[in-house]
């Protein structure tokens, strides 16, 4: 079943009713569905696929042979091999020229080059003059976000300015995400989205057909499954050293944010450590985060960087699999099911919640006061306000206003997110109010919004009836 990439498909077809040659280029992270998405716009149209291989030069020419055999001679099994990839091209330029509108599919694009590094460089001079005046429809696709940005959308790769479309294909949306289970309700398709990222194939394999716990009992809990053997699988193609970026990945799932917490209760050295964070925030699987706005006055005294897990998927694996292990190995994680799992989820769901109700902000623009131009968290710490010393504190959502900023006018929707079994009251308000005059001040407009899982007390709705906070609850999120 296809789903949710509509637009993304409504532009390949538009492009495909165009005349002359199209160059698109696909990227993306591993599982987002780009080969789906493909699959899908070349049914039933004349099409040259190649799936290239994570192999040498001699296994490449071999396949890209019999994805053009295959094209001029569906019903023939065997397959000549060409003499080279010039060979290949030099046929795929004649079928170019016979024919009205061919699509041809490079797959996997990176696999390819690595085989043999002269393919980028050959593909800018075919699409410079031998396919120039043709009507050949090229796709070029590839999950190496690396390779794709130095050698297609880099201006010193050979590919740059080569493209007629770019397509980056992200993770779902939550109500995308929501689209595969419809008859779910509100707190089931959030949690989906919190243990599957929004990637489709992870959606695919949770497979929740019952209970969404019998659904992790079967196909993640399990070391015979897909999804548990997944992060190894994922992270063998991109690195080295596993045990090490294991640890890592497990204490910032865990909690761990800053770069000295992360390396001391990972046991690696500092040092060595910010190199490990390096590599993972260039493979896109953790990134580094700011406050979105800076402290109103003062420079803050402690280091704002945090660093945090990109994948829902992967910091929901590494969360509750480690600590987990030997439960799910030796088949009685059912048993200790309600207290090492069901337990920490409100917990756990927390930042999920907040990227879902960033994004339900973003795909609402009509509900907003102002227009925004960004949109973050923000946490710093309370000066002077404490016998302790300045506590340090966080504002969940700070969207700024597109309103031009400077110093003593500037526009903010400053939210909090509550992801709890519980009522929200008015205490959770005054909380905010005295959090955010942290980086505030009295001339700012704000505009303030408090989500919630399990709705809200009577007097925090009678502060939201004098229009002093807007309320916002889960199935309003879901149902907007």
């Amino acid at each position: 079943m296809f789903l949710c990439r509509e637009k993304e498909l409504s532009i390949l077809n538009e492009r495909y009713q165009k005349r002359g040659l199209e160059c698109v280029v696909i990227y993306g992270r591993r599982r987002m569905g780009k080969t789906a998405l493909i699959n899908e716009f070349v049914k039933d149209k004349p099409t040259i696929y190649f799936p290239a291989l994570n192999t040498n030069a001699t296994g490449n020419l071999a396949a890209f042979s019999k994805a053009v055999h295959l094209y001029m001679h569906p019903n023939v099994a065997e397959s000549p091999v060409y003499r080279s990839f010039d060979d290949v091209f030099s046929e795929i330029t004649r079928i170019a020229r016979s024919s009205e509108r061919v699509i041809l599919v490079i797959d996997e694009l990176p696999y390819l080059a690595k085989s043999d590094d002269s393919i980028p460089s050959r593909l800018q001079h075919l699409l410079d003059h031998e396919w120039a005046e043709t009507g050949l429809f090229l796709i070029l696709c590839g999950s190496s976000m690396s390779f794709m940005e130095k050698e297609v959308l880099s201006e010193k790769g050979p590919l740059f300015g080569r493209s007629t479309a770019l397509l980056e294909i992200e993770p779902l949306s939550y109500l995308e995400t929501a689209r595969f289970h419809p008859e779910l309700s509100s707190h089931e398709n959030a949690l989906i989205y919190g243990i599957t990222g929004g990637v489709p194939h992870y959606i695919n394999k949770l497979d929740v057909r019952g209970s969404i716990k019998e659904a992790l009992l079967e196909n993640l809990f399990n070391p015979s499954s897909y999804l548990f053997e997944e992060p190894e699988n994922l992270l063998k193609q991109e690195l080295r050293e596993l045990p090490i970026y294991n640890a890592i990945l497990t204490v910032i799932a865990n909690g761990a944010t800053r770069q000295f917490d992360i390396g001391d209760k990972a046991g690696i050295e500092r040092n060595v450590c910010s190199k490990y964070l390096q590599v993972l925030c260039e493979l896109g699987i953790i990134h580094k985060a700011e406050p979105i706005v800076n402290q109103s006055s003062g420079q803050m005294i402690y280091r704002k960087t945090v660093y945090r897990i990109t994948n829902h998927f992967l910091r929901f694996w590494y969360s509750f699999v480690p600590r987990n292990m030997l439960a799910i190995t030796s088949g009685t994680i059912e048993r200790t099911y309600e207290t090492a799992v069901k337990s920490y989820l409100s917990a756990y769901m927390g930042l999920i919640f907040e990227d879902i109700c960033r994004q339900y902000l973003i795909l609402h623009p009509e509900n907003l006061p102002f227009p925004i131009a960004d949109i973050g968290a923000w946490w710093g710490r309370q000066p002077g306000r404490h016998k302790e010393g300045p506590k340090e504190v966080k504002v969940d959502i700070v969207a700024v206003g597109a309103k031009e900023n400077n110093e003593h006018e500037r526009q903010f929707i400053i939210g909090s997110c509550k992801y709890r079994n519980e009522e929200i009251g008015v205490d959770e308000w005054h909380l905010l109010l005295d959090y955010a005059s942290v980086f505030t001040n009295g001339d700012d407009d704000c505009y303030y919004i408090i989500f919630s899982k399990s709705g809200f007390t009577k007097g925090l709705k009678e502060l939201a009836d004098n229009e002093e906070v807007t309320l916002i609850g889960l199935d309003e999120i879901y149902n907007a």
